[in-house]
């Protein structure tokens, strides 16, 4: 399913075709070469004298199902519903602490969500699909996983080849067949000044 963005003018078209989706298809794996390419694009993204921040966990159900599972576990009821078909789960986090001289890094989550969309763009090039969450909960994960104190967990996204919508329950399919929108530019984008619409 295509749910491509309503822009004024035209954006590039991996980011207009990017979206949340939640229908995947359990029949598909996402190969090695193509799991390899969503970290490299992360790897490539901006960040604050370069220090490169992210700390990512890869759980993949095809190659290690039970590590899966343990990461499976700690998220919410509603996206365990529909989280249970794709393949790949990716633990989003952030090492708050500069690694050139140890100070605090206050961008470090910043930089992190940076990386982060590049997974969800490039998931869309291909032609995957990536869904970013933050229902779950992090003490279990960081328990789970023996994660030092001094990385921030920020997020979790889920990754695999998208499917028909009708595999979902009623509640999960309404959120998804539902149209996309978005708030008008001028409410989040001013022009020189606070609060004065760009457009």
């Amino acid at each position: 399913m295509k749910k491509p963005a309503t822009t004024r003018v035209a954006i590039d078209e991996t980011i207009a075709q990017r979206w949340s989706g939640r229908a995947y298809d359990a029949s598909k794996s996402v190969s090695a070469d193509q799991t390899i390419a969503l970290l490299e694009a992360a790897r490539w993204a901006p960040s604050c004298y370069g220090d490169q921040p992210w700390r990512f966990i890869v759980w993949d159900s095809n190659k290690d199902k039970a590590a899966w599972q343990k990461a499976f576990d700690t998220l919410v009821e509603f996206n365990q519903g529909w989280v249970k078909n794709a393949p790949l789960l990716f633990l989003i986090a952030a090492d708050t602490k500069f690694n050139h001289n140890g100070k605090p890094n206050r961008w470090a989550a910043y930089d992190t969500g940076a990386a982060a969309e590049n997974i969800c763009l490039q998931a869309t090039a291909l032609g995957l699909m990536a869904h970013q969450m933050a229902g779950f909960d992090a003490d279990k994960l960081r328990a789970a996983f023996e994660i030092p104190e001094q990385i921030e967990i920020i997020a979790m996204i889920s990754v695999g080849h998208p499917a028909d919508p009708d595999t979902l329950d009623a509640e999960t399919r309404e959120r998804e067949t539902a149209a996309r929108s978005r708030r008008e530019l001028g409410e989040l984008f001013f022009d020189g000044a606070w609060g004065k619409p760009v457009v």
